[in-house]
């Protein structure tokens, strides 16, 4: 404690370090967490700090450690200075950016002086957008990651329902859905991606809703409370909202084409977990089913699930890439942008990242593939803002995602590949899921046991191999 306030004191060999006791993410207790040299990692979403210097080294916070000096050690004890201004600061919260995001305040960061335009066809600043399955009874505003004076503060432009319908590489400069251009010296793309939507007879019936925007959940939530409610799809965001509306819908009735939730990222047993905790509240599931039609009745579902509301929450993510169809730009089989460790596209000065680009994964010997999490994105931001600058860094990150149902949380590092999948651990009631690839660990998921993949990750970021024995 100093002056009655918590600091976190750290000891690396025989140097002490005093740095904010919380994360600046969401609150973790950073004395929980894993401290591997310099880095410390938070134990619950996988934000790692310099203990020196406070500066962030792994996404997703978005905002640096509080630091205070260390200025003597006598007699066993640590003495520490700090202003109270600093130590009164209330951590940030639901700071979970986006590329783009994280772009332009690296930029910033690493003192680019020059001209930032943020273009959006959201009517919306950056917001957290996993709270739109998790928290649907929020307005737009109480999830911004920053505010709009922010952006003011730090000469960044926003511009907001300003879709990007077109690009010139040639000559530099993106065409605009309402008839403007922009030119550019490096652009960045971001658009990020969509869930995949239905494609069935009936999609287009009232009542079958999407969950894209703030207004989306918010139209969700009003409509299902006290209906029937119906989720196509098992996915995180589906029992994510399943979750959340559990005591609010009169019945909700989940259809997935697997036996699991999730259970082609986490295997059956921590989707088995979850699947009795929803049960356990009233949710309805119908596994290894697949929907091929949807009736309706005065335009309305009327299927026979006898569903007033129906959500598909369907696996995967369409790239939202088509702006740029016709261009020379290199894209894989679904339409995701090619981008190389610097993030950097086949087109000089156009670099791309998020949920729209398939990048070379270290976890998988340099294959490519999409990763869809928020601390990835970030990652991809502040990576393409170096480069931009010419200060050549590459990207080398440990992918983390993290979700909490019911009170339960489940963390998930590393990547899941396609060999070996699906150890598990011991502890039915707090299952741990590893897959391995040639033998060794390349990613770990568990259920309501947050430090242990905040470790693995760790080790897996330092390079060291973890046996499928060590890992169990």
């Amino acid at each position: 404690m100093v002056a009655g306030y918590p600091v976190l004191l750290v000891r690396n060999k025989m140097e002490f370090s005093a740095l904010g006791s919380r994360c600046p993410h969401y609150g973790a207790p950073l004395s929980k967490g894993v401290l591997r040299g310099h880095r410390l990692r938070c134990p619950w979403h996988g934000s790692c700090f310099n203990i020196k210097t406070g500066d962030i080294e792994e996404y997703p916070s978005l905002d640096c450690l509080p630091c205070f000096k260390v200025i003597s050690v006598e007699d066993g004890k640590v003495f520490v200075t700090a202003k109270k201004k600093v130590l009164t600061t209330p951590a940030a919260t639901s700071l979970i950016g986006v590329a783009a995001l994280a772009c332009a305040e690296t930029l910033r960061q690493e003192g680019f002086t020059g001209r930032i335009i943020m273009a959006t066809k959201e009517k919306h600043a950056p917001y957290d957008k996993s709270k739109l399955s998790k928290e649907m009874n929020l307005k737009a505003e109480d999830i911004y990651l920053r505010k709009p004076e922010f952006f003011c503060a730090h000469g960044i432009e926003l511009w907001t329902e300003k879709e990007a319908v077109s690009v010139d590489f040639q000559k530099q400069k993106v065409r605009f859905m309402d008839g403007s251009s922009q030119k550019y010296n490096q652009l960045f793309i971001a658009t990020g991606g969509n869930s995949s939507f239905l494609k069935v007879p009936g999609a287009d019936l009232q009542n079958v809703c999407h969950l894209q925007t703030p207004e989306d959940s918010s139209k969700v939530l009003e409509l299902a409370s006290g209906k029937n409610l119906v989720i196509v799809g098992a996915s995180f965001i589906g029992m994510e909202a399943a979750a959340f509306l559990s005591d609010k819908a009169a019945v909700i009735s989940v259809v997935e084409k697997h036996e699991f939730p999730f259970q082609k990222t986490l295997g059956p047993q921590v989707g088995g977990v979850v699947l009795k905790m929803l049960q356990s509240k009233g949710v309805k599931f119908y596994m290894k089913k697949e929907l091929h039609e949807l009736k309706g009745k005065d335009g309305k579902v009327s299927h026979s699930l006898a569903a007033f509301v129906l959500i598909p929450f369907l696996a995967g993510v369409t790239p939202n890439s088509a702006f740029l169809k016709g261009t020379s730009i290199a894209k894989d089989n679904s339409g995701a942008i090619l981008v190389d460790l610097h993030m950097q596209t086949n087109i000089p000065n156009v670099f791309a990242g998020g949920d729209v680009v398939s990048f070379p994964v270290a976890l998988l010997n340099g294959d490519h593939s999409s990763i869809h999490h928020q601390q990835v994105a970030e990652a991809h931001g502040s990576i393409a803002a170096f480069n931009m600058l010419k200060k050549q860094k590459e990207l080398y990150t440990v992918p983390f995602f993290w979700t909490t149902m019911l009170g339960r949380s489940i963390h998930y590092a590393g990547r899941m590949g396609q060999r070996e999948r699906g150890m598990k651990g011991h502890n039915s009631l707090h299952p741990s899921v590893f897959s391995s690839r040639d033998g060794f660990v390349t990613a770990a998921a568990s259920l309501n046991c947050d430090p242990m993949v905040s470790l693995i990750a760790e080790v897996l970021y330092l390079g060291k191999k973890i046996s499928k024995e060590e890992a169990e």
